[in-house]
């Protein structure tokens, strides 16, 4: 073979293993710097700081690595990959900016809030949160498609209703991260026994045994914080509803377009599409219910085509508000559009370098191969399928790694104890899939947090359900409940 001059790319052929303490040097300068950065900047932290921590910390990641010989073109075709597999998240992100935009501009949002006054009392609102987004997320599958829709909503009515954000939100996800993992038709759900060698149906079945003891005691906090709102909140309900009325055409014709999402996405019609439609018809109540508005959106003074056409351009793509009456309403209704979509956009994309040149330099392989080794009896196997998915989520920023890691690398050791997969996957979806949305900068931490309005520092403590659930599965791992055995088959 003739010699040829190593170019920088291509100096490296292998990566040689990390050391569990070289792979842990990027996450630990990481939470060090992101901590000292949300102490400094606090709620604005996410503004653009916490986006810049991420690629310093990926920069500490390239460092370590390309002192253990990983090529610069390894490193960067992880990132590439990354961020390629985050491509749908990303249109759903615009479209869903696009969706509150219109829905906002036709008084879909408004009709939410205005109704929901009528229904739910505060002394009983925030139980009702979690009861209404399960219902809606086992329908659709989707924790993400909740918060955009009925979350968005319902965050609405807790303001008017002055009742922290923070817990609805907590209220919202725990109703949302509980249907997500219960529906077959979600993605989490089907990609859990997937990676774990088992079956759907089962698996669902089997995660009953945890999850629905923790969605009980969810249930009970919520009630009992319920309990200790001021139902003041409702005493100027009725002013609120006729500022309301004096902003937008209120009736119950805009239920349509959220009805006709939710049909879509029961009909296993994909998200994008169905969130598209709903954008599309939520213009066109708009030019329906509510041309003045529209007409003021596009500068104009009366419907016409250039006022239609830039109004509803306007309310899907840029800032938009309606303004009331009453001064809580003005800040309600408005909407970022896909423009207000960007700075989650933004962190995403920075998570996904952190985690490609972790997963690149084989830091995550590393970490995990870690607490597989300390697993050496069925609780610190269950306990370490734990550690390494919250690792995941909080190396990685993806909930999918979080759970297709661990998954592949798991499977065996759980055979080989006897177990049933069923054990592997129902812990996957405890501790992978629901702890996704307490972290800043995962993917399902952003969005959520850019979706509703409200920061994950501000909601983490109320989403009961999704810090519960892992020790849920580990209080059953170690009193030994319910653990499933392999059947072994008859000779």
């Amino acid at each position: 073979m003739e010699n040829q001059t190593p170019s920088p790319d291509n100096f490296v052929e292998e990566n040689k293993e990390l050391s569990l303490f070289e792979a842990l040097i990027p996450v630990i300068v990481l939470v060090a710097l992101l901590a000292l950065n949300v102490y400094i900047f606090g709620d604005d932290a996410l503004s653009g700081s916490n986006q810049f921590i991420l690629l310093l910390g990926g920069a500490v990641a390239a460092i370590v690595g390309y002192s253990n010989k990983v090529s610069y073109k390894k490193m960067l075709d992880e990132v590439g990959s990354n961020v390629k597999s985050t491509t749908s998240a990303l249109l759903i992100l615009l479209m869903v900016g696009a969706l509150s935009g219109t829905w906002l501009a036709s008084g879909i949002i408004p009709a939410m809030i205005y109704y929901g006054l009528d229904i739910l009392h505060p002394s009983y609102f925030l139980a009702a949160c979690v009861v209404i987004c399960a219902i809606i997320s086992i329908a659709t599958g989707s924790s993400w498609t909740t918060s955009a829709t009925v979350g968005i909503a319902l965050i609405g009515i807790a303001n008017a209703l002055d009742i922290s954000a923070g817990m609805t939100a907590g209220a919202v996800l725990s109703g949302a991260y509980f249907g997500d993992k219960m529906s077959p038709l979600s993605d989490t759900t089907n990609l859990a026994p997937a990676m774990a060698g088992g079956e759907l149906f089962s698996h669902i079945r089997y995660m009953t045994l945890t999850t629905v003891p923790t969605i009980v005691v969810t249930l009970f906090v919520f009630i009992i914080l319920g309990l200790f709102q001021d139902a003041a909140g409702q005493a100027d309900t009725a002013g609120i509803q006729a500022a309301i009325k004096d902003s937008f055409t209120i009736n119950g014709w805009l239920f349509i377009v959220p009805l006709v999402v939710i049909g879509l996405i029961v009909k296993k019609t994909p998200p994008l599409l169905a969130l598209l439609i709903g954008t599309l018809l939520g213009a066109v109540f708009a030019l329906i219910f509510q041309p003045d508005i529209i007409a003021k959106l596009g500068g104009g003074t009366e419907l016409d085509f250039t006022s239609a056409y830039k109004g509803v351009l306007n309310s899907i793509t840029v800032d938009s508000s309606v303004e009331s009456s009453n001064p809580l309403l003005n800040d309600l209704f408005s909407s970022g559009g896909m423009y207000g979509m960007l700075g989650t956009i933004w962190l995403i994309m920075c998570a996904m370098v952190f985690g490609g040149i972790m997963d690149g330099i084989g830091a995550l392989q590393r970490i995990t191969n870690t607490l597989l080794e300390l697993a050496t009896s069925t609780f610190s196997l269950f306990a370490s399928t734990v550690a390494s998915c919250l690792a995941l989520n909080l190396t990685a920023s993806d909930q999918y790694l979080a759970l297709v890691v661990p998954g592949k690398m798991f499977s065996k050791a759980y055979a080989d104890r006897g177990l049933a997969p069923e054990n592997l996957s129902r812990t996957l979806e405890d501790s992978g899939t629901v702890t996704s949305a307490l972290i800043p900068w995962n993917t399902c931490g952003a969005y959520h947090s850019g979706v509703l309005g409200v920061g994950v520092g501000e909601y983490v403590m109320y989403a009961i359900f999704n810090y519960l659930s892992p020790f849920m599965t580990l209080l059953f791992a170690a009193f030994q409940i319910k653990i499933k055995k392999l059947v072994t088959p008859a000779v």
